[in-house]
């Protein structure tokens, strides 16, 4: 009996579900900024809470209304993938492994997809110069790994004058899209090496009755000759 796709849901909800708690934990338990950092491991794993308002490495479109957009986007985004994994479930068992990895991403999307469409709501985190509270929340990092760290000056486009990480301050979701990433592009090429491996496996053809038929020597012929005569 064919399984049905919810048990890639059930983990993608529970990748929602650790990714959010672990954000409320830090939001009401923890002082924002490098003097509320907690240590983990060393000096160099931290618990370090900080706000991120656009994308990845805390880039933003630049204009009023890009967190708007931004997070419109993600949340186009989030349910094309979850419509993705049920015609991936569709097509057959060679994208079964695809399928844990789109889960993963699924999490994760919808992780920080939350916290921009409701922290600037629930938990006032939205930047002073936003048009409204809804969709311009700012997606609450934590995870430090603090190895190096530098100034940008601020001609530097999109992220200049501030502060860039060698490993910037991530979270649990992206952490999950990451691994979902890896995962997807393993099977997809596992999926790409089977099917060379299949397509190009030498096949032995059966000869024809015909071809098996081969044609006499030339002293068979002459001995066929003389008991002819």
């Amino acid at each position: 009996m064919k399984k049905g796709p919810w048990r890639y849901y059930l983990l993608a909800l529970l990748v929602i579900f650790v990714d959010q708690a672990l954000k409320l934990w830090v939001h009401f338990n923890m002082q924002m900024g490098p003097q509320g950092a907690i240590r983990l491991i060393g000096d160099w794993f931290k618990l370090h809470y900080t706000l991120n308002p656009g994308m990845a490495f805390g880039i933003q479109f630049g204009f009023r209304h890009g967190k708007l957009i931004l997070t419109l986007g993600r949340i186009v985004a989030a349910f094309v993938i979850g419509y993705h994994i049920w015609r991936l479930w569709r097509r057959g068992d060679m994208l079964r492994g695809q399928l844990w990895g789109w889960a993963l991403v699924l999490g994760g999307a919808v992780g920080n997809v939350i916290d921009s469409t409701f922290y600037a709501v629930w938990l006032d985190n939205g930047p002073q110069n936003a048009p409204m509270t809804w969709f311009n929340g700012q997606v609450i990092d934590m995870l430090y790994l603090d190895v190096w760290e530098t100034w940008i000056p601020a001609w530097v486009p999109l992220v200049g004058n501030s502060y860039i990480a060698v490993f910037p301050i991530f979270n649990l979701a992206d952490i999950a899209i990451l691994l979902g990433g890896v995962l997807i592009i393993f099977w997809a090429r596992r999926n790409i090496i089977n099917k060379y491996a299949l397509f190009s496996k030498p096949t032995t053809a059966e000869p024809s009755p015909a071809a098996s038929q081969q044609p006499p020597s030339p002293s068979e012929s002459i001995e066929n000759l003389g008991s002819a005569e």
